[in-house]
């Protein structure tokens, strides 16, 4: 191995000198540049020796600062990411019998590249049950570790969940703001595959690029909806709906060439369509038919209503016209 733990560096892309903390495998090695923690392979980094005395000293030209002119330092980050807050994933390597390198584990860390502070609550679950959670804040240009992910455990529908507020409050932003990432294994896999093509140490999803603007309770805000390719229509033109129904054949005519997959996404973000719609509209109550079948999607729905502040109650209980097949959501309203 080139490097050992104590070795001081320089990250070739960003020309920034840090130190090895770790050696994770033959090829990549855990480092520390300004205080933030991050793996890197070996060949995006160097010896800093060479620099330092190739490199001129620059001339310092002695002048008077005041306090106000003087710039505050901001925080720069290694994350190859845009604007917004991500959740990155970042793959802890060991060996197989065979001495050829395998992913033992995730570390997962929240990135927040916007100038807002955020108050924070996260949970990650396995099949709909609570593994981990916490609640702590995010600077503004800031990471945050959050756990590891074990690499058996994608088999075990995980979902990480967020619920965001702003450290100092706005009347201008949302008082909170929710959302959630529920990879499936083989999508984990493509990314994996696509970071070791790109050579990157780290692949990432984005949460929201931009935190939300507060709702005008006389002018309801239905840009998040359009932006997600629904089509949108006046209230006055019986767009409101207490009844959703979701039964896959309701809502495409190509249902029979999707996958199991495909029908649950497309489920899914036909019932948030149409639960923003209801608290848009300030509706009491609405119900979702979703079948019996074997509860995937029921469980699913069941999942994402525990963790919204706005409903009251919800109860799957036998009705007269969808028996078993419902589920009756109240909001506080």
């Amino acid at each position: 191995m080139k490097y050992q733990v104590g070795d001081k560096i320089l990250v070739l892309y960003s020309n920034e000198e840090g130190e090895v903390l770790d050696i994770i495998s033959d090829t990549m090695v855990l480092v520390e540049v300004r205080g933030v923690k991050f793996p890197i392979y070996t060949d995006q980094i160097d010896f800093p020796y060479f620099k330092r005395f190739t490199e001129k000293k620059p001339e310092v030209k002695k002048s008077r600062q005041y306090v106000d002119s003087i710039k505050r330092e901001t925080k720069n980050t290694p994350y190859k990411v845009g604007e917004g807050v991500w959740l990155v994933f970042f793959p802890v390597f060991d060996k197989d019998v065979f001495d050829d390198d395998i992913i033992e584990k995730f570390r997962l860390y929240l990135v927040n590249q916007t100038g807002y502070a955020f108050q924070f609550s996260y949970e990650m679950s396995f099949n709909g049950i609570s593994d981990f959670s916490i609640k702590s804040e995010a600077g503004q240009h800031s990471d945050f570790y959050l756990n590891d992910l074990a690499f058996e455990n994608l088999n075990d529908v995980p979902k990480f969940w967020f619920e965001f507020s702003l450290t100092t409050p706005d009347k201008k932003k949302a008082p909170h703001y929710e959302t959630f990432f529920k990879p499936r294994a083989k999508q984990v896999f493509k990314n994996v595959e696509e970071m070791h093509l790109k050579q990157e140490a780290f692949f990432s999803v984005l949460l929201f690029e931009e935190y939300p603007d507060s709702v005008d309770e006389n002018k309801p805000d239905l840009s998040k909806l359009v932006q997600a390719g629904f089509k949108v229509q006046d209230s006055s033109k019986n767009n409101i709906r207490t009844v959703i129904d979701l039964h896959i054949e309701k809502l495409t005519d190509r249902w029979e060439k999707m996958s199991n997959g495909e029908k649950l996404e497309l489920q899914l973000k036909t019932f948030e369509k149409y639960y923003d719609l209801a608290l848009q509209n300030h509706q009491h109550m609405m119900i979702i038919v979703h079948g019996v079948g074997t509860g995937k999607l029921r469980n699913e729905i069941h999942e994402i209503l525990r963790h919204k502040k706005e409903v009251k109650s919800f109860v799957n209980q036998f009705h007269p016209s969808f028996g078993y097949g419902a589920t009756e959501i109240y909001f506080n309203h």
